[in-house]
C-alpha cells in the first residue's frame, strides 16, 4: 500500500469513559447514576453485568497513564463522572470526586500526554433522573453549574473541554427505545431529551467561557446516511428523513443556528415541542472550537410503505427499512466501511465549514481470544479495520477537510453498556479477574503509526 503521513502536530490519541472503565463506584462519595441503575435492573445488561468494577481504573490509573505513555500516545480523552462530582446532581461539591480527576490530570501532563476532557458520557446521576433527567430544562441548568465546578478545579491544566458525548445515543436510547439508562420508552421524552442535551451544552459552553476556557467543543455520532437505491426518490426522502432525526437535528442548532423546518415538522407530528423556548437556539448555537466526530458504521435506509422504522428513529414507522448489514461485520454486528468516514467528513465539513474536526472515537470490538501474558494477543481484524478508517481520514484530509487528530476507541476493554463485558473494543486487553493490561498486537500497530505520523 501507499505510504501516508498526516499533517504536522496532527494529535494521535486514545479515548475512554468514566463508568466504562473506573469502577470504585461507591467509593469517595461517589453518588448513583442511571447507569448503576438500569445495569443492575435485571435483564438490562448482558448477564447482568455493572460498572461496579470495570476496568479498575480508579485505583490503578497511575499505571494506565504510564501504559499509555509507553505506547507512544499524545492525548487522552476521558471524561468526567457527574455523581463523583455532585453525588445528587446539584448541591454541595464533592472534593474527593474532584481530586481524582486532579491526580489523573496531573499524572497525564508529567507524562507528556494532552488531557481532552469529556463533561458528559451517559452517566446522568440518578437524583437528577428521579426528577424527569433529560426530559427536564432543570438538568441542562444544572449540567452548565457542574461544568463550572469542574473547570474551577481543572481550568487551569486542561486545554480542551468537550460537553457531551454522543446526546443522540442519550436521548433516543436512553429515552427513545430504552436500550440504554434511563429505559425509557416514549418518543416525546426523546425529543425533549435532545433538547435539553443541547440547551445543556449551550449553558455549559457559556460557564466554561465565563472560567476563561479557551477551547471548547461537543461531540456527535453523526451517521453516514446512505439511500438502498441511489436512483430511488422514495430512498432518497428516507435518507431525508433520517439525517434529520440523527444529524441535522444536532448538527443545525449548534452550527447554523436553529432547528431545520422539516425536523421541527416532524417532531410536532409526535408530541408539542413546548420545551423550545424563546431565547433556546440562540444560546445552543453559542460558538464551539472543536466538533468531536465519533465513527463506526454507516447506515443504509429504503423508503417503504411497510417499513418497520426504528426505535431510535421515532417517526420512521411506515416509511423507512433499516437494511440490515452486509459483508464484513465487527462483532457488534456493524458493517465494516471506512468510505464512510471519508464521505460523512466531508459532508461535514462541506455543510457546517466553520469549525475544525476530531475523530473522538473510532475502533471495533472483535471476539479477541484470552491474552497470553508471554506475547501479545493477536488481533489482526482490528489493525485491518483501524487502517482503513486512518486511510479514510487521510483522504479526507487531502481532499481538504479540516480534521485535527484521532483518538482510538478504546484504550481498554472495558464495560460495553448493554453489551456488559462480552464485547471487547480495546488495544489493551483487560482480563476482568485479575484486571491485568496486556497490550494487544494493535496496540504495538498503533504505536508504530503515532511514532511515524503515518501508515
Amino acid at each position: 500500500m501507499t505510504e501516508l503521513r498526516f499533517p504536522e502536530n496532527f494529535l494521535w490519541g486514545a479515548a475512554t469513559a468514566a463508568y466504562q472503565i473506573e469502577g470504585a463506584a461507591r467509593d469517595d462519595g461517589r453518588g448513583e447514576s442511571i447507569w448503576d441503575t438500569f445495569s443492575r435492573t435485571p435483564g438490562k445488561v448482558h448477564a447482568g453485568h455493572t460498572g461496579d468494577v470495570a476496568c479498575d481504573h480508579y485505583h490503578r490509573y497511575a499505571d494506565d497513564v504510564a501504559m499509555m505513555a509507553e505506547l507512544g500516545l499524545q492525548a487522552y480523552r476521558f471524561s468526567v463522572s457527574w455523581p463523583r462530582i455532585q453525588p445528587d446532581g446539584s448541591g454541595p461539591v464533592n472534593p474527593r470526586g474532584l481530586d481524582f480527576y486532579d491526580r489523573l490530570t496531573d499524572a497525564l501532563l508529567g507524562r507528556g500526554i494532552d488531557p481532552i476532557v469529556t463533561l458528559y458520557h451517559w452517566d446522568l446521576p440518578q437524583t437528577l433522573q428521579d426528577r424527569g433527567g433529560w426530559t427536564a430544562r432543570d438538568t441542562a441548568e444544572h449540567f452548565a453549574t457542574y461544568a463550572a465546578a469542574v473547570y474551577a478545579r481543572l481550568g487551569d491544566r486542561i486545554g480542551t473541554w468537550t460537553t457531551l458525548n454522543e446526546p443522540w445515543c442519550s436521548a433516543y436510547l436512553g429515552y427513545g427505545n430504552g436500550v440504554h439508562a434511563p429505559g425509557v420508552q416514549d418518543p416525546g421524552a426523546a425529543f425533549a431529551a435532545v433538547h435539553h442535551l443541547l440547551l445543556g451544552h449551550g449553558l455549559a459552553t457559556q460557564a466554561l467561557r465565563a472560567g476563561g476556557a479557551g477551547r471548547v467543543g461537543i461531540t456527535l455520532n453523526p451517521a453516514d446516511v446512505c439511500p438502498a437505491d441511489p436512483h430511488s426518490a422514495a430512498d432518497a426522502a428516507a435518507v431525508r428523513l433520517v439525517d434529520g432525526l440523527h444529524n441535522r437535528i444536532f448538527l443545525d442548532p449548534l452550527l447554523v443556528g436553529g432547528y431545520p423546518d422539516d425536523v421541527l415538522e416532524h417532531v410536532a407530528r409526535l408530541v408539542d415541542p413546548v420545551f423550545v423556548q424563546d431565547g433556546d437556539e440562540k444560546i445552543i448555537a453559542a460558538p464551539i472550537d472543536l466538533l468531536g466526530i465519533n465513527y463506526y458504521a454507516p447506515t443504509y435506509v429504503a423508503g417503504r410503505p411497510d417499513g418497520a422504522g426504528g426505535g431510535a428513529y421515532p417517526g420512521t414507522e411506515g416509511a423507512v427499512e433499516f437494511l440490515p448489514p452486509v459483508g464484513p461485520l465487527t462483532d457488534m454486528g456493524w458493517m465494516i466501511e471506512p468510505a464512510g468516514l471519508t464521505r460523512l467528513l466531508e459532508r461535514i465539513a462541506t455543510d457546517y465549514p466553520a469549525v475544525p474536526l476530531l475523530i473522538t472515537e473510532n475502533g471495533a470490538a472483535f471476539p479477541d481470544k484470552t491474552a497470553d501474558p508471554s506475547s501479545p494477543l493477536q488481533d489482526a481484524d482490528r489493525i485491518a479495520y483501524l487502517d482503513g478508517h486512518l486511510r479514510a481520514a487521510h483522504q479526507a484530509i487531502a481532499r481538504g477537510v479540516d480534521l485535527r487528530g484521532y483518538l482510538v476507541w478504546s484504550l481498554l476493554d472495558n464495560f460495553e453498556w448493554a453489551e456488559g463485558y462480552r464485547k471487547r473494543f480495546g488495544i489493551v486487553h483487560v482480563d476482568y479477574l485479575t484486571q491485568r493490561r496486556t497490550p494487544k498486537s494493535s496496540a504495538r500497530w498503533y504505536q508504530e503509526v503515532i511514532s511515524r505520523n503515518g501508515l
